[in-house]
């Protein structure tokens, strides 16, 4: 474990891609990944991470759905989307978070949910969210995996934000694709 925080970059590597295996192995992989400048070294911690798919796994990787480089917040959802189940019970809380930026990205997270579960959280998220961006973001999931349940709340979230011109055509173009979707079971 020293060698995660201590030892030169080929060492850091090895480390990563052993820590995994380690009783408490999660709790210093977070950590280090919050230190670790090397991006090669940072991608064998992620890996790390989801391979284990634990709690400790995602809550270790949940700080950097924070992070200011934009690598380390793709690394994070890309993390968060392959450890899925471990990941689902975080959402919630993800797509009610302060930042705005981290419900935006908690929208990409749910691509990962089924259709049901999917409509039901971002449903949740459009019906209080206030920024136009992160609907926009829900929206884009829900005309790939939105149910039925979603009309009623698209057409409010309309409402709430008419004369947002692209919102407007979006929340249009994922009704009719859920209302086709839906003819087309019937």
């Amino acid at each position: 474990m020293r060698a995660l925080f201590e030892g030169n970059t080929e060492e850091r590597w090895v480390a990563a891609r052993i820590a995994g295996g380690v009783t408490g192995g999660a709790k210093a992989l977070g950590a280090a990944l919050l230190l670790e400048r090397d991006a090669r070294v940072r991608e064998a911690i992620l890996t790390s991470l989801t391979r284990m798919a634990s709690p400790d796994a995602v809550e270790a990787v949940l700080p950097l759905m924070r992070a200011e480089i934009a690598a380390l917040r793709t690394g994070a959802i890309d993390a968060l989307r392959a450890m899925k189940q471990a990941a689902w019970p975080y959402l919630p809380q993800l797509l009610a978070d302060p930042d705005a930026d981290v419900r935006l990205l908690a929208c990409e997270i749910t691509r990962t949910l089924p259709g049901e579960e999917a409509t039901t959280l971002l449903c949740g998220l459009i019906e209080r969210e206030s920024e136009a961006n992160v609907c926009a973001s829900a929206i884009e999931v829900l005309a790939e995996l939105g149910t039925a349940e979603a009309l009623p709340a698209l057409e409010r979230c309309a409402a709430r934000f008419q004369g947002e011109r692209f919102l407007e055509f979006s929340i249009k173009v994922t009704g009719d694709r859920i209302r086709s979707q839906t003819a087309g079971l019937a």
